[in-house]
């Protein structure tokens, strides 16, 4: 004969069927509440990084345990403050907004490159959406290892011997900043910054930036380095609008 379970369990066990229905019909609806994002290509908001003051002077970098390094890569150098004369170049800037979580954004295919040459990650700050591609490659003739520490996301530790195939790994929640290190290297640092959004962006050797396509709101405009700190910009961002914004940095900040 078939057991039946008593009324009080029934009633319990067809109670947590109808909140988990509850639950995943509210988040259904949540999805399709996000409005798709088409960017119009005409928002743009742009600037300059500016740097006063001193720069930190470029330090050697001991690489003689590893000779293949010291070979390939003789004047290894600390790299603190790139960048033209007046100019700060490796500082992220990126947006922050509740009003970006109305939105649905694509996940990019194109994967972001990591890569260890000259015994060296390169770039040294890089940003990444959830979900999109990060490739490692190893371009030099000794062996390198890639071990970031996130907090949000799982760590992960990978040797790579010269010669093999390239890493890929993705990031399923944002995080700010991921430290990359190296095992084999201790020298080389990378920083990742995982968004759920696209309005990110690195200052080049001229300290400039652009971010396109970012929707009308009210923001807050970061820009991070890794040496000097961070600054920060609220604006209103107009349909149709073109922002040009200046971030001050300077050597007796650090």
């Amino acid at each position: 004969m078939r057991r039946l379970l008593p009324i009080p369990q029934l009633v319990l066990v067809i109670s947590s069927l109808f909140l988990l229905t509850v639950i995943t019909a509210g988040q259904d609806i949540k999805l399709e509440l996000k409005k798709p994002y088409a960017a119009s290509g005409y928002e743009t908001l742009s600037g300059t990084i500016t740097f006063s003051g001193e720069r930190p002077k470029p330090r050697s970098i001991d690489s003689s345990p590893d000779p293949i390094c010291r070979e390939i890569n003789p004047n290894l150098s600390t790299e603190y403050a790139e960048g033209d004369k007046g100019r700060l170049a490796n500082v992220l800037v990126y947006v922050e907004s509740e009003s970006l979580q109305t939105y649905n954004f694509e996940r990019p295919s194109a994967p972001v490159v990591l890569e260890h040459r000259g015994c060296s990650y390169l770039p040294r700050v890089l940003g990444i959406q959830v979900g999109q591609p990060l490739v490692i490659l190893n371009s030099d003739t000794t062996m390198h290892n890639t071990h970031p520490q996130p907090q949000k996301n799982p760590e992960w530790n990978q040797t790579q011997p010269p010669g093999t195939p390239p890493l890929v790994h993705t990031f399923k929640r944002p995080e700010k900043l991921i430290p990359f290190k190296c095992n084999q290297h201790p020298w080389e640092k990378a920083f990742l910054a995982v968004f759920d959004h696209p309005f990110f962006a690195l200052s080049d050797q001229r300290g400039t930036f652009r971010i396109q396509g970012l929707p009308p709101g009210q923001y807050k405009v970061v820009a991070w380095h890794e040496r000097f700190g961070e600054k920060t910009i609220d604006i209103t961002f107009l349909p149709g609008e073109a922002r040009d914004l200046t971030f001050d940095f300077a050597a007796a900040e650090r």
